[in-house]
């Protein structure tokens, strides 16, 4: 038969009184001490008593001693109500001021572009919360997974999630290297396309994405193919670097190898527009003061 670990109701009520008792074997003194009077602490004491089935003080019109059921009780229940008033204690100065661990699920194309920037000032603003960035592409449940929030495209996020924008709009834009095009060509239609070598990326559901696109007033979405399937940006855009084909990826990840000739944009007038990237989190009643620290300088350093 399985064992019942259940807390009963009730169970800790008249612990405290209890031990105020048991500390100064009087039940006057332990009422001064909690601040109530005399007949609610010997009311709390014989409920206890009551729930365990076992007398635990002996009482004389001149002193207060504990049986051996109330020794026994004592020993063991004065550490373990210690350890609940230290883990409150250290529950309320969570709520109360940024520390503690900050986990967040973001995806590794978004680290050096929200993330790198501000870890260094954000560490050096808030010493005492200690930053964790699990970099992964999969769409986790951040109660199940233990994150505080995470970072995504805002067409990713689950309308139930608070999301805190971190980026203003932006197109998702074609790319290749120059020796690519120069050895294939420049597409100059979405139909082109047929004849190139297209980069792909799996998403977190295991769909393989179609290339988006946008003609005046038409959404256009391509079916593509190429030698490479991803599962990350940076992944996709280290082949395309190389020159194996052409990805299509959100702009401010390829600003800097465009910047630095390594890239070459394409089909720049087709390009569709995306909502930008968005912080996300379950709701401002569960915000502990750690993740509005982090919002507040991630948002100040934008």
């Amino acid at each position: 038969m399985k064992p019942n670990y259940t807390v009963r109701h009730g169970a800790l009520e008249g612990v405290e009184t209890f031990l105020a008792v048991a500390r100064r074997r009087s039940f006057r003194r332990a009422a001064a001490e909690l601040g109530v009077t005399p007949s609610a602490v010997s009311q709390a004491v014989r409920g206890l008593e009551a729930r365990l089935g076992a007398a635990l003080f002996t009482r004389t019109t001149r002193s207060v001693g504990l049986t051996e059921a109330g020794q026994r009780f004592f020993d063991r229940a004065g550490p373990a109500f210690a350890e609940l008033v230290a883990a409150g204690e250290v529950a309320r100065d969570l709520g109360q001021r940024p520390a503690g661990l900050l986990r967040l699920s973001v995806p590794r194309g978004v680290v050096p572009l929200i993330l790198e920037p501000v870890i260094g000032s954000f560490a050096q603003a808030y010493p005492e919360i200690e930053l964790e960035i699990a970099a992964s592409e999969e769409m986790v449940d951040l109660a199940a997974g233990g994150f505080d929030a995470g970072i995504r495209f805002g067409q990713f996020i689950a309308p139930d999630m608070v999301a805190v924008r971190l980026t203003p709009p932006f197109p998702f834009v074609v790319v290749a290297s120059p020796d690519y095009l120069a050895r294939h060509g420049r597409p100059e239609r979405v139909e082109d396309l047929r004849g190139h070598a297209c980069l792909r990326i799996r998403r977190s559901n295991g769909a393989i994405a179609h290339w988006s696109f946008v003609d005046g007033a038409e959404r256009i979405e391509a079916a593509v193919s190429g030698p490479l399937i991803a599962h990350d940006y940076p992944t996709l855009l280290g082949a395309a670097i190389q020159g194996v084909g052409l990805a299509q990826a959100p702009r401010p990840l390829i600003r800097a190898p465009i910047a630095d000739g390594k890239l070459e944009s394409v089909l720049d007038d087709l390009a569709v527009m995306t909502p930008g990237v968005f912080l996300y989190h379950p709701g401002k009643r569960q915000m502990l003061p750690k993740l509005r620290a982090f919002i507040d300088h991630i948002k100040s350093a934008a």
